[in-house]
């Protein structure tokens, strides 16, 4: 697997709060699960699922429904579009924060 690129790149769609945190809390993992990232970012169900749709028609967020235990559990993880995506955009806030004034 190839490494993400740290061209800094400004992304309007990850810049939202809650999407640019989703994105910081998939990051470090290979999945998290839909509950653990709700109560993580201490937001509602139809708000996570609103920003996770947007992630993942952009390609940014693989979304995967499965069942453990006999329930019903949905999970997500950043693409590698993502996760390249995310670590450009991190790049090119720092390169704004450091080059100001």
């Amino acid at each position: 697997m190839s490494t993400p690129s740290n061209a800094p790149k400004f992304d309007d769609l990850i810049h939202a709060p809650a999407r640019l945190r989703i994105c910081a809390s998939l990051a470090p993992v290979q999945w998290a699960e839909f509950a653990q990232l709700r109560a993580a970012l201490a937001v509602a169900d139809s708000v996570l699922s609103k920003h996770m749709k947007q992630l993942a028609d952009a390609g940014y967020v693989e979304i995967e429904r499965f069942s453990k235990a006999g329930r019903s559990h949905v999970r997500a993880s950043l693409t590698l579009a993502g996760r390249s995506a995310y670590v450009g955009h991190v790049a090119a806030l720092r390169d704004m924060l450091e080059n100001q004034g």
